[in-house]
């Protein structure tokens, strides 16, 4: 049994990044072989459209572009179940995430009404994602509204619908006086991080455990 993260920050050690190999601590602990990808660390770009992954004349399901994300798309497609992690920027996933899910999500599905997915099974999945707004400032953006269709897509073509974790008023820097930062208050942000970071981590260990049992049944 096998999970992959898909790390969408450009942070290595950052809020999502701990959040994911707590997800994955937690699919370990169920009796997973687990993987995380920093995906800034690899050199990629989006979907070129040019559809090579719908040709009649060859095998569906599969990106043509040969890069170092190539081998990474494969890992996701033989894996029993992933996690995509993302920090919220301008409102929406980052772009290191976006070019992955256009690479990903494109290549699974060809133009056929009767068949929506060429991945061949279903594959448990999950969104986490991080961001410095409260969950009452994400609301007021209807945050979550514009983050369904990342979820549809992930539904219709991992034929599961995702569970999803989201992460609020993140604290972005140790020292907030080193930035231009006012519209934040560093002592309530870190006081938020005490008393809700401990849950934050612990329903991402329970998700990575919930995805391996979902993989399993």
């Amino acid at each position: 049994m096998k999970i992959i993260a898909l790390n969408g920050s450009p942070r290595r050690n950052g809020n999502t990044a701990t959040l994911l190999h707590k997800a994955l601590e937690g699919a370990a602990a169920a009796g997973a072989e687990t993987e995380c990808v920093d995906l800034y660390t690899l050199d990629y770009k989006g979907c070129v459209s040019c559809f090579s992954c719908k040709r009649k004349d060859r095998e569906h399901g599969h990106c043509a572009i040969k890069d170092d994300l190539a081998p990474v798309l494969e890992k996701v497609r033989e894996a029993d179940a992933v996690i995509f992690g993302s920090p919220i920027y301008f409102m929406n996933l980052t772009s290191g995430m976006q070019a992955f899910l256009e690479r990903f999500f494109f290549s699974q599905t060809i133009y056929s009404q009767e068949i929506p997915s060429v991945l061949g099974k279903k594959m448990p999945s999950a969104f986490v994602y991080t961001m410095n707004v409260t969950e009452q400032k994400a609301e007021e953006y209807h945050l979550k509204n514009s983050l369904l269709f990342y979820e549809m897509a992930a539904s219709k073509i991992l034929g599961i619908v995702p569970r999803r974790l989201f992460a609020y008023n993140t604290v972005q820097f140790s020292d907030y006086s080193k930035y231009e930062s006012s519209m934040f208050s560093e002592a309530e942000q870190k006081t938020y991080r005490q008393e809700h970071w401990p849950e934050d981590l612990q329903q991402a260990y329970e998700l990575g455990q919930a995805l391996i049992k979902g993989a399993k049944d």
